[in-house]
C-alpha cells in the first residue's frame, strides 16, 4: 500500500511546478519521519491541492497532508482508526503559511457489550515563510503539537469516564437511597389502595 502511494506520488510531481515541488518534497520527507515514529503501521502522502503550476518563489499554493493509521484486534475485541487532514496554505504577499487541520479518531470495542468512539476535532494555525527545509520542519512540528495535544485531551476524558460521564449515565437510587422492592409493593400506601379498590388479594 505505501509503495503504491509514493509511486503515484512520484507520478504526481511530474505535473508539479519547481517551487511548489520543492516545498512538497521537503514537507512529505519530514512528514514521513513523523509517522513511521507516531504510527508504526501508518500511511501518508502529501499532495498540491492549489498552484500546481507554480515555478518560482512569489505566488500562492496549497498542500495537502493527509495521515491514516489503523489497528484492528479483533481476537481482543477491539479496533481504532485514526485520521488527519492538514491544509497548508502559502500566503506569499504576507509571508505567512496557514495550517488547517482536521483529525477524526474511531474506536469500537465490543466484549460483552458494543462501545463506539468517533470523535472529530479542527485546529487552526500559522507560521512564517522559511527555506523549505526550515519550513517543512516547522510544519510538521505543528502537526505533531497538535495530534499529541489531542491524543492527551482524549486519554485524559477516557480516565474521567467513571466518575463522570459513565456516572451520570447509571439509574440514580430513590430519595430513600435504597433499591425499589418489586417483590414486596403492598407495603407502599398507593398500592394497598389500588388493591382494596380492584379487590385484589382478598
Amino acid at each position: 500500500m505505501v509503495y503504491c502511494i509514493k509511486v503515484w506520488f512520484v507520478l504526481g510531481l511530474l505535473k508539479v511546478g519547481k517551487a511548489t515541488r520543492t516545498a512538497l518534497c521537503a514537507l512529505d520527507a519530514e512528514i514521513m519521519k513523523y509517522v513511521g515514529e507516531a504510527y508504526p503501521k501508518g500511511v501518508c502522502s502529501v499532495y498540491c491541492a492549489r498552484g500546481k503550476d507554480v515555478e518560482e518563489p512569489g505566488s500562492d499554493f496549497e498542500l495537502v497532508v493527509v495521515i491514516s493509521a489503523a489497528r484492528h484486534s479483533p481476537q481482543n475485541f477491539c479496533n481504532g482508526s485514526w485520521r488527519s487532514i492538514w491544509n497548508v496554505e502559502f500566503k506569499d504577499d504576507v509571508q505567512i503559511v496557514e495550517v488547517r487541520g482536521r483529525m477524526q479518531v474511531g474506536a469500537h470495542y465490543f466484549e460483552e457489550g458494543n462501545v463506539q468512539l468517533d470523535a472529530k476535532h479542527e485546529f487552526q494555525d500559522s507560521t512564517l515563510f522559511q527555506s523549505p527545509d526550515d519550513l517543512a520542519i516547522s510544519l510538521t512540528n505543528i502537526i505533531r503539537h497538535h495530534e499529541t495535544e489531542y491524543l492527551a485531551s482524549l486519554q485524559a476524558s477516557y480516565s474521567n469516564l467513571p466518575d463522570t460521564t459513565f456516572k451520570d449515565l447509571r439509574r440514580k437510587l430513590p430519595v430513600t437511597r435504597t433499591l425499589f422492592p418489586w417483590h414486596n409493593t403492598l407495603q407502599f400506601s398507593l398500592t394497598r389502595d389500588i388493591s382494596k379498590e380492584l379487590g385484589i388479594g382478598k
